[in-house]
């Protein structure tokens, strides 16, 4: 878990780049209905959590540097009872100090009438404006109503700055705490997927995989980063399916796309087997294409090389291994320049990951591919996908979807893979499929 001494490191570090005579003002996610009388589950704001730590809705973090009464303050829900009664426990203001270091707390109903006059000592406001409309409103009257009051000696903030250049930055780098809070979440992604490989059955429903994946999230604290991809058969050519209700069927091959979230880290790993233990020829001939390109974009994921390295090599392999197949024709350099991977392999070879599954950060500096550094942790996923009907390519590879994901951290010398603890070869799944039992 990530301490709270982690949590004020980060607070200083960015009001040290803010400077002074600035104040960054941070909200984190509302609840949101499901339907009628049900709320989704709440999960904070991923910028809002990596600075405070606070899991709960209706709040705010004011970072003020060199302020002399208190540096960070939260505004967050008074404690109630009567509402703890009904839906749990609040920290409340003396919660917000004594558990969350605050500098001082105030209650969320009264933001309106203090928050204007701490932006109003100000001359640099940090503010992402778009990711939250309804407060993008409030923090724009709150602004109207200085420069009203500009005549009767109100000061008006002169600069707003987008918070992301600062904060996206930092949360690219991985220190060692989050590191490991990352390796645990891949764990437990891991042991989901080998649960799912010794569960599959022909004949099961997509669903039924899903609930051995969520099994094992739950049964170590955990919930799913993202809605788990279940895709039997032709299911697995659709790139974010997640209807996960279609029967598997003998013969063909299943995509699992599942992580599972860790004290707000995510895993991201995908894995492609057969639904009967056995890969057929034409799936093995295709699988160890994959194969072959996630391990020569790994083997790129080293300090020094820039972002697009990994993709580059993946592609060259794709595109080789589709031409040796017969499912790509012409020479290799032109069917590479004019993309006719892009058939079969639409995507890219990964993204960042951190406390979003898509995590934040550049992937270029000044219209160049970022160069990669030790603690950035990116996925390699390569893959291929042969619908029903892809024209001029023989029917025995229809309907076949693969694709290769782990998590990689960029170290001083050979690249970590998080996910490594569940097989990845074709000997690997089918002696795990074969030989072992839930």
């Amino acid at each position: 878990m990530i301490t709270r001494k982690e949590f004020s490191r980060r607070r200083k570090q960015l009001m040290r780049m803010m400077g002074k005579n600035s104040i960054a003002i941070i909200p984190t996610a509302t609840e949101q209905v499901r339907n009628r009388d049900v709320e989704f589950p709440f999960r904070a704001d991923s910028d809002f959590y990596y600075l405070t730590g606070f899991r709960e809705p209706d709040a705010v973090a004011v970072l003020i540097p060199k302020r002399p009464h208190g540096e960070y303050l939260l505004f967050c829900r008074e404690r109630d009872p009567e509402m703890e009664t009904w839906t749990g426990r609040r920290a409340g203001t003396l919660g917000a100090i004594d558990s969350h270091d605050a500098d001082d707390a105030f209650p969320f109903s009264d933001i309106d009438e203090i928050l204007p006059g701490l932006m109003e000592s100000c001359d640099r406001v940090y503010y992402t404006m778009g990711s939250r409309p309804q407060f993008d409103q409030r923090v724009m009257e709150w602004i109207n109503r200085l420069r009203e009051g500009a005549r009767t000696g109100m000061r008006t903030p002169d600069k707003f700055v987008s918070l992301e250049h600062l904060l996206h930055d930092m949360r690219l780098y991985k220190s060692r705490s989050e590191i490991r809070v990352m390796r645990t979440a891949a764990k437990v992604a891991c042991s989901a997927h080998r649960r799912a490989m010794q569960a599959c059955r022909a004949g099961m429903k997509e669903y039924e995989i899903e609930a051995e994946l969520l099994h094992e999230f739950r049964r170590a604290g955990m919930v799913p980063a993202y809605t788990s991809i279940v895709g039997g058969g032709a299911n697995g050519c659709v790139l974010h399916y997640t209807e996960n209700s279609a029967p598997l069927n003998d013969g063909d091959l299943l995509l699992i796309d599942a992580g599972a979230e860790y004290d707000c880290y995510a895993s991201d790993v995908t894995r492609t087997f057969p639904v009967n233990g056995r890969f057929s020829a034409v799936q093995k001939a295709l699988y160890e294409v994959v194969l072959a390109a996630q391990t020569a974009a790994i083997k790129k994921v080293r300090p020094g090389n820039h972002w697009n390295d990994p993709h580059e090599a993946a592609v060259r392999v794709l595109t080789r291994g589709l031409l040796k197949l017969g499912i790509l024709k012409g020479k290799l350099a032109e069917l590479i320049r004019t993309d006719a991977y892009r058939r079969f392999y639409m995507h890219r070879t990964g993204h960042w990951l951190g406390m979003d599954v898509h995590d934040v950060g550049d992937y270029k500096v000044g219209n160049e591919w970022r160069v990669l550094e030790p603690g950035m942790v990116l996925t390699v996923e390569p893959g291929l996908y042969i619908p029903a009907g892809s024209r001029g390519v023989a029917r025995k590879w229809w309907n076949t979807g693969i694709r290769i994901e782990d998590d990689v951290l960029v170290t001083k010398d050979e690249p970590e893979i998080l996910s490594d603890a569940v097989p990845r070869t074709v000997a690997g799944i089918e002696a795990l499929m074969t030989n072992a039992t839930v």
